[in-house]
């Protein structure tokens, strides 16, 4: 890992490492790949090396929406909100045809769900303010997923409580419909109760009267979950001028009526395009984030009902059918609701940023791991709608380092990627340096012991009965794995016996790799905010870098 000069927050002072994707386990290797610029990725990206400022111009030229009823559209918006000050600025230079857009987005999860979402609206933001400086207009547009119905991927978050253990925080309102949209299901009166539970197992703190304050005003009753989201991340950005846009709006859908047209006449076009381009991912090895069949059509159809359903063609007669419904349309049906009625059609998940990207100027896109994976399958669709192709960067990626994990990494004598390893591997680490090293050499003693004696019996057996020495080595595989086993059963009891060292260790992981992976994939930002209020947004403000390919420690 390289460590960076400190930077400072009040009177504080945090340092940073950064350490590399590649030495992160569970990273695709089209992932780390794209980080690494290899040159394999290029046709798959072909944007990735774009110059951002000369890219602008190709961008500008080719924008075609109507400004003054986008942004108009984006003020009722964050009116209804309660946006700050900032933010109607920036919807006031997004108006001028010299303004670009910087976007990110993500589904709208239970109390903003994971620090990603934070982490990419951040990038968006940075960037944005960092065109600026060199003179090239840009604003920063959160683009709420609220069209996507997968409910049980927004409905629950983690924070850590008094102990340091995760807590699960979980809301399904009690009359919710399947398969609606996540922009129109509705919390109930239970949300109050879920964020009372919330404050229940949270530790005590100066802030955290001023943070329940918050989810209250935005977490109510009636509200729907994206609304709810979207209220919660503006008040979390109010000084950073973030632009919050919400697809389901119908004055929006219309603004993007052309372009749904254009894809539902280009509709076999892009399903061939996409069967080409997943072949070419694989022979290169890299898995297709989504799957695409012969029947593949790009859009989902939404009912009168609020239901999202996906439409498949029919093989057989060329109709567009409604999965698990008799009904059909043929491919004109659509094109004229796709022109009348364009609320009734959502893009799907490889669709939707050129979507995104025709009602947007947009000059760059923050995302995952997983959208840029999408990328490397969708450029194909932007070419074929005759969109300039977006360039994809990866957001800031951040690990958050509390004083008290720093003092168990120093005392146990851990780096950070150390527990790449895992709970169990540390804890055995622990127990062998730290707790009980005489037994632990005694186990190594043993093993070497029963090898050497195991070795001087393979001897005398080549000598008299060699057919013996096969049998002799999956024995002594056995023998050493009895023994290995032995060995962890010992190190869980030693750290179950020393009390503090086992605390440490359950909340150390809890904290920095929660369900083994990634913090930034499971904690909540309440965590942070309850702790440390929203100078813990100024703190990530300072520290994010919008051109950085590694994943970045922060020592607070």
């Amino acid at each position: 890992m390289n460590q960076k000069p400190a930077r400072s927050h009040q009177d504080e002072t945090f340092r940073q490492q950064i350490i590399s994707f590649e030495k992160i386990p569970q990273q695709s290797k089209l992932f780390t790949d794209f980080q690494a610029n290899a040159e394999k990725i290029q046709n798959f990206y072909p944007e990735k090396n774009t110059y951002l400022e000369k890219f602008a111009e190709q961008v500008l030229s080719n924008y075609r929406v109507d400004r003054a009823a986008l942004c108009d559209v984006l003020n009722e918006t964050n009116e209804s909100l309660g946006a700050g000050r900032k933010t109607f600025e920036n919807i006031e230079l997004l108006r001028g045809e010299d303004c670009a857009a910087i976007v990110t987005g993500q589904q709208a999860g239970l109390f903003s769900g994971a620090l990603y979402t934070i982490y990419k609206a951040m990038s968006a933001v940075r960037l944005a303010e960092d065109l600026r400086k060199n003179n090239i207009k840009a604003v920063p547009i959160f683009w709420i997923a609220e069209e996507d119905h997968d409910f049980d991927e927004v409905k629950k978050t983690f924070n850590l409580d008094k102990e340091g253990k995760l807590y699960e925080s979980e809301n399904t309102p009690k009359d919710r419909a399947a398969n609606r949209p996540v922009g129109l299901i509705a919390l109930d009166k239970t949300i109050s109760e879920t964020i009372e539970s919330l404050f229940d197992e949270l530790p005590r703190t100066e802030f955290s009267y001023e943070t329940k304050k918050m989810l209250n005003e935005t977490y109510r009753a009636g509200e729907t979950y994206s609304a709810a989201f979207a209220k919660f991340i503006t008040k979390i950005f109010a000084d950073h001028g973030l632009i919050v846009l919400a697809p389901l709006n119908e004055k929006l859908k219309k603004l993007c009526a052309p372009i749904l047209v254009e894809a539902v006449e280009k509709s076999a076009a892009i399903v061939s395009a996409l069967l080409e381009r997943n072949k070419e991912l694989e022979k290169e090895n890299y898995q297709p984030q989504v799957l695409a069949a012969e029947n593949s059509y790009p859009f989902f159809y939404q009912n009168d009902a609020g239901e999202r359903q996906p439409l498949r063609k029919n093989l057989g007669n060329g109709k567009i059918k409604i999965q698990n419904s008799k009904l059909e349309f043929e491919n004109a049906e659509l094109r004229e609701i796709a022109r009348n009625s364009p609320q009734s059609l959502s893009p799907n998940a490889l669709l939707r940023p050129v979507v995104q990207d025709y009602l947007l100027p947009t000059l760059c896109y923050f995302g995952g791991a997983a959208e840029i994976a999408y990328f490397a399958q969708n450029s194909v669709i932007y070419k074929i709608l005759n969109r300039p192709v977006t360039p994809i960067r990866h957001r800031a990626s951040c690990t958050v380092v509390e004083r008290r994990h720093v003092r168990t990494l120093e005392k146990y004598e851990l780096d950070f990627d150390d527990l790449f390893a895992g709970e169990e591997k540390i804890s055995a680490r622990i127990v062998e340096r730290f707790l009980n090293r005489e037994t632990a050499q005694t186990f190594a003693e043993v093993k070497e012991n029963i090898n050497a004696e195991l070795d001087r019996l393979d001897r005398e057996l080549i000598k008299g009965e060699p057919t013996l020495s096969a049998n002799l080595a999956g024995r002594r595989r056995k023998i050493l794995w009895h023994v290995g086993a032995l060995r962890k059963k010992y190190h869980r009891a030693e750290i179950l016996k020393d009390e503090i060292a086992r605390r440490r260790l359950e909340n150390l992981f809890a904290a920095l790799m929660p369900h083994n992976a990634l913090q930034e994939r499971s904690l909540n930002v309440n965590t942070f905010l309850n702790l440390y209020g929203l100078n813990f947004i100024d703190w990530i403000y300072e520290a994010v870098e919008t051109d950085e390919g590694n994943h970045q420690i922060l020592y607070l």
